[in-house]
């Protein structure tokens, strides 16, 4: 029996509440900021629409298993070291899962366990799209040393990730440590922007590195932004500050459908290019063909006035991946860039695009493939890398997809490489177009003479005068005017056109069904 009102039981849980918010923990919140990073709560709060954040679990406390920590109590690990609840981004809802490094380095116990399981299952259940921050050491290790609770495989959240996926878009922001469990949630997830100097990834930190190999790297050379954005394109966008990482997710779902039974969200008040932006189209185009330009001004004179949002832009930088919209509707673009490598497609670089279609596919977003390629990448390193494989990737992929799919061909069209692209009939576009500029031939055409006429070449009087004459023939033969003669492309359009073509496409496709409701696929990781 107990003499408590419900205006004590009312204090008492606000107390226990209060007790496990920023304000009562205000040597941890300072120790957090002195690190240049926000804290959970900060992070949620400013990742959700104000006033939107529901959270769940907010009492929960830790369950030890081992007899060194039985007197553990909530105050040991407030909230169980990380915050849970669905809030808003946007207007859509949204689940969110953010680990507290200053509650046991932001590691994850049972109890915090149990907090990810619920979230998810929600954002599973109703169709959420589920944002997870990370900033911790992965799964507790003082809980994790018993095969009862850990033979359950952390609940099966890998069955449930690979679930979700193509259903609900899945983010993983690395906020700071990010070895081992956030990696591993990350590698399964279609957005990871990690914020410079502070986050990391890694399947295992540098302890235990070392411990197992004996080289003693820091946390940044084994797993920070810069390496896992640049290196090995694990991460998509390496981000200046927590405020730019969270702005950065709130702009990745801006494209999306809060899953895929919903359409992609259109924005009304869209700006088109700007003259200048348009004019740019016929200009940035050099009159050499062995000389490279600018892709972004290519973009720009096509998509709605900064919409381009550009995905992995330090990795494989010789292919361009990215959102923008077109009149107001999202559409994924993947462009050739010249200035890289010549725009040829290497392992990395098909990865890479082969990824970003299918995660378009997955929520619906029409694709634009603008082409300028001289093939695919050869030689003894790439043939080592399996560039006949990977290479592969890109066109199964567009093959794969069933939204409309556009495709322009800028300059060169050679080989495999305008195959992978998806160029002429080589995928089912709602539109397939060249520029004026435009070439389509097997490889190019001074390699090609150079191989298959050498004999000629060399007979001849003048063996420089022949091979221009032959190069001059051949272009001839390759240029855009006889592209179409075949109807093995639709049109030639001037550059000025090129927006207004993919716009009416676009608006008059009807995406092709699927057997596989209510997601089409699930999407492969890199």
């Amino acid at each position: 029996m107990t003499d408590e009102t419900i205006e004590d039981a009312v204090d008492r849980v606000r107390e226990a509440k209060r007790s496990v918010e920023d304000e009562a923990r205000q040597e941890a919140v300072e120790r957090q900021h002195d690190e240049g990073k926000m804290t959970a709560r900060e992070r949620v709060e400013y990742l959700c629409d104000d006033g939107t954040f529901d959270e769940i679990g907010q009492l929960a406390a830790p369950a030890p298993t081992t007899p060194e920590t039985f007197d553990w109590e909530r105050e040991d690990a407030p909230a169980d070291g990380i915050v849970t609840g669905v809030g808003e981004v946007n207007g859509t809802p949204v689940a969110v899962a953010a680990t507290d490094f200053t509650v046991k380095g932001g590691s994850i116990g049972h109890a915090g366990g149990r907090k990810v399981d619920r979230v998810s299952d929600l954002a599973l259940k109703n169709g959420y799209p589920l944002v997870m921050l990370h900033d911790g050491g992965g799964h507790r290790i003082q809980e994790g040393l018993d095969a009862r609770p850990f033979a359950r495989g952390d609940a099966g959240f890998a069955n449930k990730q690979e679930t979700m996926s193509g259903w609900v878009p899945q983010v993983s922001a690395m906020m700071g440590p990010g070895f081992a469990a956030a990696t591993n949630f990350g590698a399964l997830s279609d957005f990871v922007p990690m914020v410079k100097g502070t986050s990391t990834m890694g399947v295992a930190g540098p302890s235990l590195v070392k411990a197992a190999l004996g080289i003693d790297l820091t946390k940044q050379e084994l797993g920070g932004a810069e390496m896992q954005t640049s290196e090995t394109g694990m991460a998509d966008l390496a981000c200046e500050d927590d405020e730019t990482c969270l702005d950065a997710v709130k702009m990745f779902l801006s494209y999306l459908p809060r899953n895929t039974k919903h359409d992609p969200p259109v924005k009304e008040d869209y700006e088109p290019p700007t003259q200048d932006e348009v004019d740019a189209l016929t200009e940035v185009m050099p009159a050499n063909k062995m000389k490279s330009y600018d892709i972004y001004a290519v973009v720009g004179g096509i998509v709605d006035r900064g919409s381009f949002f550009e995905i992995k832009p330090d990795y494989a930088r010789n292919i361009l991946t990215g959102f923008a919209r077109i009149e107001g509707h999202p559409v994924g673009v993947v462009a050739n860039n010249p200035r890289f490598k010549a725009g040829t497609i290497d392992a990395d670089a098909s990865d890479k695009a082969s990824h970003f279609v299918s995660v378009c596919d997955a929520f619906g977003l029409p694709v634009v493939t603008l082409v300028d390629v001289p093939g695919i990448l050869p030689g003894p390193d790439s043939e080592k890398e399996g560039i006949a494989r990977h290479s592969a990737k890109l066109p199964f992929e567009l093959n794969r997809a069933t939204v409309p799919k556009c495709n322009v061909v800028l300059r060169r069209g050679y080989g495999f490489g305008y195959v992978a692209m998806g160029g002429g009939r080589s995928t089912d576009n709602e539109v397939t177009v060249v520029w004026p500029t435009a070439e389509i031939a097997a490889m190019g055409i001074e390699g090609a003479v150079d191989i298959a006429y050498r004999e000629e070449i060399e007979n001849s009087d003048d063996p420089e005068a022949k091979r221009e004459e032959l190069i001059e023939e051949f272009s001839e033969r390759t240029n855009a005017e006889r592209a179409v003669e075949n109807v093995g492309v639709d049109a030639v359009v001037e550059p000025e056109e090129t927006r207004g073509v993919i716009a009416r496409a676009v608006e008059r496709a009807e995406e092709e069904d699927t057997e596989f409701p209510p997601k089409k696929h699930s999407i492969n990781p890199v």
